[in-house]
Protein backbone atom coordinates (compact mmCIF):
# COMPACT_ATOMS: atom_id res chain seq x y z
CA UNK A 1 0.00 0.00 0.00
CA UNK A 2 1.17 2.94 -0.72
CA UNK A 3 -0.01 6.49 0.70
CA UNK A 4 0.47 10.12 0.27
CA UNK A 5 0.56 12.36 2.96
CA UNK A 6 1.48 15.76 3.10
CA UNK A 7 3.24 17.32 6.16
CA UNK A 8 0.96 19.58 8.70
CA UNK A 9 3.42 21.46 9.99
CA UNK A 10 4.03 24.98 7.46
CA UNK A 11 7.18 25.01 8.00
CA UNK A 12 9.05 25.70 4.39
CA UNK A 13 12.53 25.11 4.19
CA UNK A 14 14.54 26.89 1.55
CA UNK A 15 15.17 23.82 -0.90
CA UNK A 16 11.50 23.46 -1.05
CA UNK A 17 10.75 26.97 -1.27
CA UNK A 18 13.01 27.09 -4.18
CA UNK A 19 11.63 24.29 -6.31
CA UNK A 20 8.02 25.34 -5.32
CA UNK A 21 9.07 29.34 -6.87
CA UNK A 22 10.87 27.72 -9.50
CA UNK A 23 8.12 25.87 -11.07
CA UNK A 24 5.18 28.60 -10.83
CA UNK A 25 7.51 30.79 -12.43
CA UNK A 26 8.16 28.88 -15.20
CA UNK A 27 4.78 28.11 -15.48
CA UNK A 28 3.91 31.95 -15.58
CA UNK A 29 6.84 32.94 -17.95
CA UNK A 30 6.23 29.26 -20.30
CA UNK A 31 5.62 31.92 -23.63
CA UNK A 32 8.66 33.84 -23.27
CA UNK A 33 10.89 30.92 -23.08
CA UNK A 34 10.54 30.75 -26.91
CA UNK A 35 12.24 33.96 -27.59
CA UNK A 36 15.48 33.50 -24.77
CA UNK A 37 17.84 30.25 -24.73
CA UNK A 38 16.60 27.42 -23.30
CA UNK A 39 19.77 27.55 -20.88
CA UNK A 40 19.89 31.27 -20.05
CA UNK A 41 15.92 30.87 -18.89
CA UNK A 42 16.43 28.30 -16.65
CA UNK A 43 19.72 29.78 -14.94
CA UNK A 44 17.79 33.27 -14.31
CA UNK A 45 14.74 31.39 -13.62
CA UNK A 46 16.82 29.18 -11.00
CA UNK A 47 18.51 32.82 -9.90
CA UNK A 48 15.16 34.41 -8.88
CA UNK A 49 13.73 31.64 -7.66
CA UNK A 50 16.76 31.46 -5.22
CA UNK A 51 16.48 35.00 -3.94
CA UNK A 52 12.24 34.37 -3.47
CA UNK A 53 12.89 31.47 -1.69
CA UNK A 54 15.60 33.29 0.71
CA UNK A 55 13.10 35.81 1.38
CA UNK A 56 10.30 33.85 1.81
CA UNK A 57 12.09 31.14 4.23
CA UNK A 58 13.01 34.44 6.36
CA UNK A 59 9.27 35.61 6.60
CA UNK A 60 8.04 32.42 7.49
CA UNK A 61 10.79 32.12 10.42
CA UNK A 62 9.75 35.36 11.55
CA UNK A 63 6.57 34.91 11.80
CA UNK A 64 6.82 31.54 13.73
CA UNK A 65 8.99 34.07 16.21
CA UNK A 66 6.07 36.38 16.39
CA UNK A 67 3.70 33.97 16.94
CA UNK A 68 5.34 32.09 19.37
CA UNK A 69 5.19 35.56 21.76
CA UNK A 70 2.34 35.21 23.53
CA UNK A 71 0.99 38.92 24.41
CA UNK A 72 1.33 40.66 27.27
CA UNK A 73 -1.62 42.36 28.92
CA UNK A 74 -1.30 45.16 31.00
CA UNK A 75 -3.30 46.66 33.62
CA UNK A 76 -5.14 50.11 32.76
CA UNK A 77 -5.05 52.47 35.49
CA UNK A 78 -8.38 54.35 35.87
CA UNK A 79 -7.94 58.01 35.86
CA UNK A 80 -11.72 58.19 36.78
CA UNK A 81 -12.23 61.57 38.79
CA UNK A 82 -13.53 60.71 42.37
CA UNK A 83 -16.73 61.36 43.56
CA UNK A 84 -15.72 63.80 46.60
CA UNK A 85 -13.31 65.75 43.61
CA UNK A 86 -14.49 68.62 41.39
CA UNK A 87 -13.26 68.98 37.71
CA UNK A 88 -11.67 71.98 36.17
CA UNK A 89 -13.92 73.46 32.88
CA UNK A 90 -11.79 74.81 30.64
Amino acid sequence: MTETTEKASPKVSKKEARKIVYEKLSSALAEYKASVKEKKFDSNLKKASKLFAADIAKAVAKQKQSLKKPAKIKAVKSNLPEQGAAEAVV
